[in-house]
């Protein structure tokens, strides 16, 4: 950890671009999933205040219900069109560009969610978190592209983790300003919804003073002039023909080979099992039930028999934990291995569920039960922490070379999306007919990708996408086919064992 923060504090413009680009890239998407808790009170009565005063109707508890959660869950439809529209705009206008641009949209979602109240307009609500939806979705497609590309390579391991560690520092600070003591009142709740709005900005007047990709302005531009000096500023006055000479070779081994479509690469049978790999993953962190967690809070720990004055600060404390075990993660990954975290992580996800499932029936019957509960949602976290939430968001850069990985992060988000959109959905009606007994859905997910990673997925730690196609070859092809699978892999990717 010691030298690692050695490494940082040396390059001290790559800790801001850090800082800049994750306070408003994946903290937006942090955020967003975990502040529509507190205020949903406030949101609920300004929905049925409108109809009633529009068009003179009182809203069902089922219609509020509908509308509640089209609310929340519009946000993920917006993150999928930003995600899928992410990757041709970095690739056009560069990647700081596509940053600066999409810092304008938060804004829009900004201004929108302070005016809802005093303009008594739900809908502004519901635009505003579609505006939301597009900017985390953008970011979370831009975001990673660009730090990864201006960091040196001995900081490369740590800065995967960081993409998760600002995602889990979103979501504290939306339950912590959430609170009744913070913005998490009547009078506030439209500056609590906003407060994205202002990250954006920030990020729109500091992000000006942070260079462009290198890879970009040489690999995409062919100026090499722009490159060097972009170098220079990120790590400091030296010679860098090297690493210069290395992208140059890079460019010359990518024109012979052609980026693959969405189609092109499902139809590949080459990298069949990686595909598959980065799809259980993706699915398998919305449907283990976290999001769940986060964007219902309250009613989890209703259920699990917290009392009601107490729910605030038990769902403080889940994000709390996240973040702090995320921050953690770096670390242990080194030495752990990527592939065994993602299996303790939903292996242990899985047995936590199980009591929980337990306690939450005996609750009724033992009068400290419901505090079991609160431990093993928390414990539950904490595993969820260690392994997915600090492996998953590299997979598909890791397990896929250059003429894959466009089309397979836009596979991978669009599933991650979509996940996000049906628990948001359901999982309120999940809750209501089948109680506590739903955590056995999540149970069943978490259990099957477990088994998944345990069986079908070698280590992926400090091996190359080459190196990597080759154990899974190991595991799965038939001898016949291993050596066209390696020579079409060889052909594809031979560049990368140079970087």
């Amino acid at each position: 950890m010691i030298q690692h923060l050695g490494l940082l504090v040396a390059y001290p413009v790559v800790f801001a671009a850090i800082f800049v680009c994750g306070l408003g890239g994946t903290f937006h998407y942090g955020y967003s999933v975990s502040v529509m808790t507190s205020p949903s009170a406030f949101i609920k009565e300004l929905v049925n205040q409108t109809c009633m005063h529009r068009y003179r109707l009182s809203l069902e508890s089922w219609q509020l219900s509908l509308i509640w959660s089209f609310t929340v869950s519009i946000f993920c439809v917006g993150g999928l069109l930003g995600s899928l529209a992410a990757g041709s705009l970095a690739s056009k206008f560069g990647r700081k560009r596509c940053l600066l641009l999409n810092t304008f949209v938060a804004i829009l979602g900004g201004v929108l969610m302070l005016l809802s109240k005093t303009a008594m307009s739900f809908e502004m609500i519901m635009a505003g978190r579609f505006f939301f939806g597009i900017n985390s979705g953008a970011s979370l497609a831009v975001y990673p592209m660009y730090i990864m590309e201006i960091t040196p390579r001995t900081l490369k391991g740590m800065v995967g983790v960081t993409i998760g560690s600002f995602m889990s520092l979103g979501k504290f600070s939306g339950q912590l300003l959430g609170i009744s003591e913070s913005l998490g009142t009547e009078k506030l709740w439209p500056w609590l919804l906003g407060f994205i709005g202002f990250t954006g900005l920030f990020q729109l007047l500091t992000l000006f003073f942070l260079p462009e990709s290198p890879g970009f302005l040489l690999l995409d531009r062919g100026d090499q002039r722009a490159c060097e000096k972009a170098l220079k500023q990120l790590w400091g006055n030296k010679d860098y023909s090297r690493e210069i000479e290395e992208m140059l070779e890079e460019k010359a081994a990518l024109q012979s080979v052609r980026s693959y479509s969405v189609l092109e690469l499902i139809q590949n049978k080459t990298v069949r099992w990686q595909l598959i790999t980065v799809s259980v993953t993706f699915a398998s962190v919305q449907l283990c039930g976290i999001n769940a967690v986060y964007f219902y809070s309250f009613d989890v720990f209703r259920a699990a028999g917290i009392p009601e004055q107490k729910l605030r600060y038990a769902a403080l404390g889940t994000g709390l934990c996240e973040f702090s075990t995320v921050v953690s993660c770096f670390m242990i990954v080194n030495r752990t291995g990527k592939t065994v975290l993602l299996f303790r992580g939903y292996a242990g996800m899985s047995v936590t569920l199980v009591f929980l499932t337990i306690t939450l029936y005996l609750q009724s019957q033992v009068s400290w039960m419901p505090y079991c509960s609160m431990v093993l949602i928390f414990i539950c976290i904490v595993f969820f922490a260690i392994g997915p939430v600090g492996v998953t968001p590299t997979l598909p850069g890791e397990l896929f070379a250059q003429p894959f990985r466009s089309a397979a992060y836009t596979i991978s988000c669009t599933l991650n999306w979509l996940g996000l959109f049906v628990v948001g959905m359901v999982f309120p009606i999940l809750v209501e007919k089948l109680d506590y007994f739903c955590f056995l859905i999540f149970l069943f997910s978490c259990f099957i990708c477990g088994l998944y990673l345990k069986f079908n997925v070698p280590e992926i730690k400090n091996k190359t996408p080459l190196e990597i196609a080759a154990e899974f070859d190991k595991m799965h092809c038939k001898p016949k086919r291993k050596h066209a699978t390696e020579m079409n892999a060889n052909r594809i990717i031979s560049y990368e064992t140079k970087l």
